[in-house]
């Protein structure tokens, strides 16, 4: 101060002036403040459901992560980047890297249960995940699992009843556990205290139609309930939904592969009808 003092007046007042911009910028700086937090993590969502509709899972699970890294209970960016982790893990040959990828997506799914357990989309998740990694392990180990994940398929229906995923989960997991073996049956009245309750061909195609109803368009859709329709001896259903299905546009290789697998069943089926093209009359449900 004895300093500014001594200076000539109108040094002194040039001072003072510059002293008073530099603190008048540095308040209008501060009251910018720092970038928005939730306009980041909003910007981040809509970039991830972006990508995702692209077909391009490894960018939009890497901006799921982003966001759960800000906000780790984001319901949201849990169960899609359980979901997503669960399908690109599916695509490895490798068993070492599926199973890396499908235990992120457990913990992904089982993070979204924790946050929200009765949301339809986090009990999907975990039941989804559980069905990839059986994939993995051996028959014993599979029926734990089966029985493990029954309550969340069918909460994930309860819960979400609009989410098409959901009810082609239940509908698989009606199928397969009413298509256990002697063998399975034996081990789950041994060890697991019986066979898990309720599972049954036709609700397993009620879940299914119900899986189609919601999203015809989903080819993946259309060959599960098809071949449970032909399994069950429903010949003309089998044969209404691939020729529905032969329809249908095939955007990812996963798409093209199903296409292919609809194709070949719908040549079974009109097979089992005797000549390839005769009309079939149809035929009850076992």
């Amino acid at each position: 101060m004895l300093f500014v003092r001594v200076l000539p007046l109108n040094l002194r007042c040039l001072l003072i002036g510059m002293a008073l911009l530099v603190a008048f910028d540095g308040r209008a700086n501060d009251s910018d403040g720092p970038a928005n937090p939730a306009a980041e993590v909003s910007k981040l969502m809509a970039e991830a459901r972006a990508l995702h509709k692209q077909y391009r899972e490894s960018a939009a699970l890497a901006r799921y992560e982003q966001v759960l890294n800000q906000h780790p209970r984001y319901y949201e960016a849990l169960w899609r980047a359980a979901m997503l982790s669960a399908t690109i893990g599916m695509r490895y040959t490798d068993e070492s890297r599926r199973a890396a990828y499908f235990t992120s997506a457990r913990q992904y799914a089982d993070r979204a249960y924790a946050v929200n357990p009765q949301g339809g989309e986090a009990n999907y998740a975990v039941a989804f995940t559980l069905a990839q990694r059986a994939t993995l392990l051996n028959a014993p180990q599979r029926i734990r699992l089966y029985k493990e994940m029954k309550p969340y398929a069918w909460r994930a229906v309860e819960c979400s009843p609009n989410l098409p995923e959901a009810w082609q989960m239940l509908g698989r997991w009606h199928y397969r556990v009413a298509h256990f073996n002697v063998v399975e049956r034996a081990y789950c009245r041994l060890f697991l205290g019986g066979t898990p309750a309720g599972a049954s061909n036709t609700r397993a195609m009620e879940a299914l139609r119900k899986a189609h109803e919601l999203d015809p368009r989903r080819i993946q859709f259309c060959y599960d309930l098809a071949r449970v329709y032909h399994n069950q001896g429903l010949t003309i259903e089998a044969m209404q939904v691939l020729e529905l299905a032969a329809a249908l546009p095939t955007v990812t290789s996963e798409d093209l592969e199903t296409s292919r697998k609809c194709t070949k069943l719908l040549s079974q089926v009109r097979k089992s009808c005797g000549m390839p093209g005769d009309v079939c009359a149809p035929t009850a449900s076992k």
